[in-house]
């Protein structure tokens, strides 16, 4: 799975680097070295203009796990921070946005943990690595979006009766990470970013073919300080060699 990321490039950057033309400036993220599940977290997608039906490429934040738009309950999102890759295009929760709801969520990179036995002077615990692209470039989590209508705010033009969920879709992990977890997330190359985002693309053999392994598979994996295990932390120091 991926349940903790990176993502600490300010949005004009990656305005620039994912071509984005629409972006509200009032709408701004701390960068945050330890993203968890209900975060508000960056996403680039696809929107047609109102006007001309026109695709456009918008940032905006949405909240870390998914609440499909027939949930009763937004608390549903928690436990949907991930869609596997082998069945995002069948489940019920997931398969409408998979074939029009389609995002990226820009990362510096995830984290994944391997537990270490307890020994006689010191007890078990678990060790975070963090895995980024070798090269430092952004890392494009495959990921889907979905619009959920909260009832109890009377006012459909209410901001607040609206809540715009995400979920990254994972698969079995390779290479470098595999070595420290068996799942992890699934990336969208540049060349693929507009088939990927286009809500009219809708044949989900062809979008399946567009999710790769990140930096195709030129991944650098390092253990990090322990201090990431507590979400309430934060800072680059997180980043840092435990040695």
């Amino acid at each position: 799975m991926c349940g903790r990321y990176a993502s600490t490039r300010a949005p004009g950057d990656l305005a620039d680097l994912f071509g984005v033309t629409r972006r509200d400036p009032s709408e701004t993220l701390a960068p945050s070295w330890n993203v968890a599940p209900t975060d508000p977290v960056w996403a680039v997608l696809g929107r047609p203009d109102r006007e001309s039906g026109v695709v456009e490429r918008g940032l905006r934040p949405l909240r870390w796990g998914l609440v499909p738009s027939w949930a009763k309950r937004p608390d549903t999102g928690a436990k949907m921070i991930n869609a596997r890759a082998e069945t995002v295009h069948e489940k019920p929760a997931y398969r409408r946005a998979f074939a029009k709801r389609r995002c990226l969520l820009p990362a510096d990179g995830f984290y994944e943990w391997e537990p270490v036995p307890a020994t006689d002077t010191a007890k078990a615990y678990k060790q975070p690595y963090f895995i980024a692209p070798e090269d430092g470039s952004v890392l494009a989590m495959a990921g889907l979006y979905e619009f959920w209508r909260d009832k109890t705010v009377a006012d459909d033009d209410d901001p607040a009766a609206w809540w715009t969920t995400c979920t990254i879709i994972t698969t079995e992990a390779a290479d470098a990470a595999g070595r420290v977890h068996p799942r992890m997330p699934l990336a969208i190359a540049p060349a693929d970013y507009e088939a990927w985002l286009d809500p009219t693309h809708q044949d989900p053999d062809e979008l399946r073919a567009l999710l790769g392994t990140p930096a195709a598979g030129r991944l650098d994996v390092r253990a990090v300080s322990t201090a990431v295990n507590d979400v309430r932390n934060n800072g680059p120091e997180l980043l840092h060699d435990p040695s």
